[in-house]
C-alpha cells in the first residue's frame, strides 16, 4: 500500500514545477523528467492560453508575475541569474515542463524565498507535475505532492518555503496544484478542475508543521473528574468494567504507560486511572489510563522528550500513545480503542520530527513546539 512511514528530506528541496517533494529521500531522488513539451497528447495553442485557475491573471512576464505576487507579501530583488538564494537542484530546468524562464525573489517579511517560473503551455506543465508525482508514489513516497505547495495560474507558477509566505499567497487568485489521489479538499475550502484529470486547484495549504490552512473539527473531549471521564470513554471505546483510581505505575510485559514512574503530578496529571484487567492469578491485560490533566502543556511536554528519545530507535510496540482532550487524556496501545477515541473528540499527540499526515486527516497544533493533535496513523506494515 502506498502509506508507509517515511521520513522527509530538507524542506529546502520545495516540490515547484519540477517537485522533489520534501519528503523523498535525497539517495533516490534522480534527475527531471525529460520535457514533455512536444508529447503528441499536449493540445497546442488554446492550453497555452488556458487558464490553470478560472479567476487567475495572466501576467506575461517575470517583472509583471512579481507584480501580482507583491499584492499579497513581499517579493523583492528578483533576480533571474544563478541560484545563489535558493538551490534549484530539485527544479526542473528552464526549458523542460514548458518554463521558459526563472526568477527567485525574497519575502522579506518572512526570512523566504519565492521561485517564479514562468510557463508557455500550463496543461503540459500540470501533466508533467502529475507523471511525476506518480512516479513518487509508486516508489513508495505517499505523501508525495502533499506538502511545499505548488502555486498555479495562467501563464506561471509560485512556490515558497517557509508557510507562512503561502499562507500569503493562497489569499490571491493563485490555486496549489496538488495530484495526490489521497488529496480531499477540506470542506470550507475552493476546489477548482485542473488541466488535467486526477489533478485539482485549491486554496487549501498544507503543512507538516501543523502551521497550514486551518481545518475545523469537532470539540475536544473534556470532563470534571475522573468518573466523567470513565462515563464518557466506556464503553463506546474503552473498557472500564474494572477501574482502580491509583497513581501506581501498573505495567504489564503487554502494556506501558506513558506517564511516568516519577508520580502523575510531575507530568501535570491531577487523578488518574488504569482501566482493564490488573492481574493477579492471570497475567494483566487490556489495560488503558484514563488520565484527568491540571497542566495539559507539563504532560505534552514530558511526552514529547519521551517520544524524542524512542527516535532511530526499535519502537516498542507496547508502549501506549497519548490520546488528549482539553483537560483529559486516555493512555492507548490499542489501535481499536484509538479509532473510536478520535469520534469522541481525542487527538493523538504526535512529536515525531517531520510528521505528515494526508489532507483529510485533522491536524492542529499542540501545546509545545514540534509537535501536532492528529487523528492520522499511519498503518502498520
Amino acid at each position: 500500500m502506498r502509506l508507509q512511514r517515511i521520513f522527509a528530506a530538507t524542506a529546502t528541496l520545495a516540490a515547484l514545477t519540477t517537485l522533489a517533494t520534501a519528503c523523498e529521500d535525497p539517495a533516490k531522488a534522480g534527475p527531471p523528467a525529460a520535457s514533455p513539451s512536444a508529447s503528441p497528447t499536449a493540445t497546442a495553442g488554446a492550453s497555452a492560453q488556458a487558464s490553470a485557475s478560472p479567476t487567475a491573471a495572466a501576467p506575461a512576464t517575470l517583472a509583471e508575475a512579481q507584480a501580482y505576487v507583491q499584492k499579497y507579501t513581499s517579493c523583492e530583488n528578483l533576480s533571474t541569474g544563478p541560484a545563489d538564494r535558493v538551490d534549484l537542484a530539485g527544479y526542473a530546468p528552464v526549458g523542460a515542463w514548458s518554463v521558459t524562464e526563472r526568477g527567485i525573489c525574497s519575502d522579506t517579511k518572512e526570512q523566504d524565498e519565492i521561485v517564479i517560473s514562468m510557463v508557455s503551455d500550463m496543461k503540459v506543465h500540470q501533466q508533467a507535475y502529475k507523471d511525476h508525482i506518480t512516479k513518487r508514489l509508486d516508489e513508495g513516497y505517499w505523501d508525495a505532492g502533499l506538502y511545499e505547495p505548488v502555486f498555479s495560474t495562467k501563464t506561471f507558477t509560485v512556490s515558497a518555503r517557509k508557510t507562512a509566505t503561502a499562507l500569503a499567497l493562497a489569499k490571491s487568485d493563485l490555486r496549489v496544484l496538488v495530484c495526490n489521489p489521497d488529496f480531499t479538499v477540506p470542506e470550507g475550502y475552493k476546489k477548482e478542475k485542473a488541466l488535467v484529470d486526477g489533478c485539482v486547484l485549491t486554496d487549501f495549504v498544507n503543512a507538516r508543521d501543523g502551521k497550514g490552512s486551518p481545518v475545523q473539527g469537532p470539540a475536544l473531549a473534556s470532563a470534571g473528574s475522573i468518573e466523567e471521564l470513565r462515563k464518557l470513554v466506556s464503553p463506546k471505546a474503552v473498557d472500564c468494567t474494572e477501574m482502580a483510581v491509583t497513581d501506581e505505575h501498573i505495567q504489564s510485559i503487554d502494556y506501558l504507560p506513558v506517564v511516568g514512574r516519577d508520580g502523575s503530578s510531575a507530568w501535570g496529571v491531577r487523578q488518574r486511572a488504569v482501566c482493564g484487567k490488573l492481574g493477579g492469578a492471570t497475567r494483566a491485560h487490556n489495560l488503558n489510563w484514563l488520565d484527568l490533566v491540571s497542566d495539559m502543556k507539563t504532560l505534552q511536554t514530558r511526552s514529547k522528550a519521551a517520544q524524542l528519545a524512542e527516535v532511530g530507535q526499535q519502537r516498542n510496540l507496547t508502549q501506549s500513545k497519548l490520546m488528549v482532550g482539553t483537560n483529559v487524556a486516555v493512555e492507548s496501545n490499542n489501535p481499536a480503542v484509538r479509532k473510536e477515541l478520535y469520534k469522541l473528540g481525542f487527538l493523538r499527540l504526535d512529536c515525531e520530527p517531520a510528521f505528515s499526515a494526508p489532507a483529510r486527516s485533522q491536524v492542529r497544533k499542540a501545546q509545545v513546539d514540534g509537535c501536532v493533535l492528529t487523528d492520522f496513523e499511519r498503518p502498520t506494515m
